[in-house]
């Protein structure tokens, strides 16, 4: 893999100008597809009231919109920051080729977003985690699933 610097300067500059703007964090992040950018993505949680508005997740939205896909298998994804591990689950979804980084979770936690306490919690059983987690008519539930099982016009991803 080749990373393209100009990529990553352009991650890292809409982390600091969207920050700097209001939207949220220092987080920013473009994905490239035969070596042009598709989307451009931005942490805007606090603007938004979302808390799954982060950099990556907006990009993957605005590059899924662009190409009318669910999956980016033949995309590069460049983002200011390693992803935190909700970004990390839409990226494993999303299938990009390759994803560049500039700072770490390390750097991340020393200005205050530590994600720590959420690997930390995937590592407990459900009963011992910090929000409750209680399975709850199961068996009703189920009846979804034997629905997508039947399927026969499905899309598989």
């Amino acid at each position: 893999m080749n990373p393209n610097k100009e990529f990553m300067l352009e991650a890292i500059k809409l982390s600091v100008e969207k920050m700097e703007a209001g939207f949220g964090g220092p987080f920013g992040c473009v994905i490239v597809k035969d070596g042009k950018i598709i989307a451009r993505g931005y942490n805007n949680v606090t603007s938004s009231h979302d808390p799954t508005a982060h950099a990556e997740v907006d990009a993957i939205r605005k590059a899924c919109k662009e190409l009318g896909t669910f999956q980016l298998d033949d995309c590069e994804l460049y983002t200011s920051c390693e992803p935190c591990p909700m970004c990390l689950g839409a990226i494993y979804w999303a299938r990009p080729k390759v994803v560049y980084y500039g700072n770490t979770k390390a750097d991340a936690a020393q200005i205050g977003f530590d994600d720590q306490f959420i690997y930390d919690e995937l590592d407990k059983p459900m009963t011992e985690r910090s929000i409750p987690m209680i399975q709850f008519m199961a068996e009703e539930a189920h009846a979804g699933f034997k629905a997508w099982e039947a399927k026969a016009d499905k899309t598989e991803y």
